[in-house]
């Protein structure tokens, strides 16, 4: 066969190429190097060329945190009814439901991790982008109050673009009543960690994700209330660029730690174990106090 018979137009497209599946490799928006993606799921799904964190998934999340077998969701039937009517709503809401397989993109539940019984709460932004609306308001705090009657530390993992437009006053409202939840919690005493992720923005960040006791971030997510080109028409000045990063809210006494993905599980274990000495000691030193 003639040289240009194997590299001709005509025979593009054709063989062993045609028959390689979609979805078996990913793009990294960090470096833009082709991963395989079960090497990506392997790592974590941390980029091992240049450590982008891409997004998980509420499963994928569960598995690299918690004991394994001992998640036990709670309020699963908590579901919006569309409050305002909203035009194309109801059928969003049943979209993302037969993509994710959720009933809201929050869930939470009780669970160990290094053994450490916990109350934890993950967003998944595959879920109409992680918004908060009145559902995900309403299981966050119910959360937040079954660590209280259950003196339970509380772990939320967040990623959000904010509010919910959806449900217009309704999903603003729940920056005040996730923010009155974690009030309770300080109150009670029970400890209450959040962990940032990409992204975690506007009514989030605003509320229930910057007020934890400890505030743990992934490497390079996005973490603010609003972007880059609003921060400088608002300031009047140049910003640096990684503004609204998770680094960038470590420098400035937001975020307690940026912990790679893979250190996560350990670190919360870490916090955890303080959080029960520190309870152990406080009850040594006032025996006759019930914490």
């Amino acid at each position: 066969m003639a040289r240009g018979g194997w590299f001709s137009r005509s025979s593009r497209g054709t063989g062993a190429q045609a028959t390689v599946p979609e979805g078996l490799w990913s793009k990294c928006p960090g470096c833009s190097e082709i991963t395989y993606n079960k090497d990506l799921e392997r790592n974590m799904n941390v980029c091992p060329k240049c450590g982008h964190h891409h997004r998980l998934s509420l499963a994928a999340r569960l598995a690299i945190t918690v004991d394994e077998g001992s998640f036990e969701e709670i309020n699963a039937g908590v579901q919006s009814l569309d409050p305002l009517g909203f035009p194309d709503y109801g059928t969003k809401l049943k979209r993302d439901m037969a993509k994710t397989g959720l009933n809201d993109s929050i869930t939470t539940g009780r669970a160990t991790i290094d053994g450490f019984p916990v109350i934890i709460t993950i967003a998944d932004f595959g879920f109409m982008g992680g918004s908060m609306g009145s559902v995900a308001g309403e299981k966050i705090v119910r959360a937040m109050e079954t660590g209280v009657a259950e003196r339970k530390p509380v772990i939320i993992f967040s990623a959000s673009g904010g509010a919910r437009m959806q449900e217009g006053l309704f999903s603003l409202m729940q920056m005040a009543k996730t923010s009155a939840g974690a009030a309770r919690l300080d109150s009670a005493g029970v400890p209450y960690v959040v962990v940032l992720t990409h992204p975690t923005t506007a009514g989030v960040y605003a509320s229930y994700a910057s007020l934890g006791d400890v505030i743990l971030a992934e490497p390079g997510a996005t973490v603010g209330f609003a972007g880059l080109r609003v921060g400088n028409q608002s300031m009047g000045v140049k910003l640096p660029d990684d503004f609204q990063t998770s680094e960038f809210q470590q420098r400035c006494g937001m975020v307690d730690r940026v912990v790679p993905r893979k250190e996560i599980r350990t670190t919360l274990a870490k916090l955890l174990a303080f959080f029960a000495f520190a309870t152990v000691s406080a009850k040594e030193k006032a025996p006759g106090v019930t914490a």
